[in-house]
């Protein structure tokens, strides 16, 4: 097996992703070709360390740049999952934000979740809560891509270009060409 499957296997990738990435010689191959964004924000914040860290910012803007796919399937007049996502942007910006605001806003983005009935707005509100929460930032991107899962694909595909653009190269520890 090609050492950079073996890293990833390591960090707890799972078996669809492993199967699919047999696919590419290396890292840097699989990453220009991934066409599912979540896999991209999961990649990545297993070599950012702690969710609330410095380092990190870069992929919350990504993560709350797929979140906002979401919101046009949010429940209408509900604003708690654009707050989510607005605050914890200008925390990820360097703001004065406080962590104990973006946790005040993404549990309200999950009390939207909790309280609606219509999946796709639930699913609306739970990208922006994961994508406050920083620390399940793949979830944001798949939550994203639920709430229009008519074009699920479409959406997994277009947070992977999102995150290629913060993230033009592969994550990981030098190894891209292994």
């Amino acid at each position: 097996m090609k050492e950079w499957i073996e890293d990833i296997e390591k960090l707890g990738a799972c078996r669809k992703a492993l199967e699919w990435a047999k696919d590419y010689p290396t890292l840097k191959e699989a990453w220009e070709k991934c066409e599912r964004g979540d896999w991209m924000l999961w990649l990545v914040g297993k070599y950012l360390g702690s969710p609330r860290s410095e380092r990190r910012k870069i992929l919350v803007l990504a993560t709350c740049e797929c979140a906002r796919l979401a919101l046009p399937h949010a429940t209408k007049g509900d604003t708690r999952p654009l707050q989510a996502i607005e605050m914890t942007e200008r925390w990820a910006s360097g703001e004065q934000v406080s962590i104990e605001d973006i946790m005040r806003v993404a549990d309200a983005a999950y009390a939207a979740y909790a309280a609606t009935n219509a999946a796709y707005a639930a699913d609306a509100a739970y990208a922006a809560a994961h994508a406050s929460y920083a620390a399940y930032a793949a979830d944001a991107a798949r939550a994203a891509a639920h709430a229009s899962y008519a074009t699920y694909t479409a959406a997994l595909k277009q947070c992977a270009g999102i995150v290629r653009k913060y993230y033009p190269d592969a994550p990981g520890r030098g190894k891209n060409d292994s």
